[in-house]
């Protein structure tokens, strides 16, 4: 018998200040067997950092994911289905993300392993005519730190300044510092 996701549930209260981006928004994820804590609290961390302000291009939404290879972990579609941002967790490969690329009008991609540097310096130049590619590292420490928090029912304040990302619950608190190893060139 195969192993069913674990619905996990997030109250997030967002005051991004670099985009001026504020609201609060009820996430219903399904974790995936397989999926860490981490993993998933990372979908979380990419949900608050490119949330629009309005719906007026379609949602950001989370996908399948792990259960679907051909869609990322988060994206945003406007109403004619077109992809408007399309968000990928990990360490793609350089056809997928160059695949993507064609398919979008944004890509990002956030990396959480120890061993990210290694994967970029492996497919950096592969993607040198991929003008609309974010590239992020969320440190393993911080990301390590950010999965501590997760809980079946989750309340999140995420306030974003500066570039820096303060998540905290009633308990405790997680400083991240997301390192652009790619920014758009468009």
């Amino acid at each position: 018998m195969a192993l069913k996701a674990t619905i996990h549930k997030a109250q997030l209260q967002i005051a991004d200040m670099d985009r001026h981006v504020y609201g609060d928004h009820s996430l219903t994820i399904a974790r995936h067997p397989s999926e860490t804590d981490e993993r998933m609290m990372i979908r979380v961390l990419a949900y608050a950092l490119n949330v629009a302000a309005d719906d007026l291009r379609g949602k950001l939404e989370f996908t399948k994911g792990l259960s679907d290879v051909d869609e990322p972990e988060l994206w945003q579609l406007d109403l004619t289905g077109d992809v408007v941002h399309w968000i990928d967790l990990g360490q793609p490969d350089d056809r997928r993300l160059m695949k993507a690329h064609g398919r979008s009008e944004r890509v990002s991609v956030y990396s959480y392993a120890s061993s990210t540097e290694v994967w970029w310096r492996g497919i950096e130049g592969k993607l040198t005519r991929a003008p609309k590619l974010a590239v992020w590292q969320i440190p393993a420490e911080q990301s390590q730190a950010l999965a501590a928090l997760a809980e079946r029912s989750m309340q999140l304040q995420i306030s974003i300044q500066d570039g820096s990302v303060y998540v905290s619950t009633a308990n405790a608190s997680v400083e991240i510092h997301p390192v652009a190893l790619k920014t758009p060139t468009e």
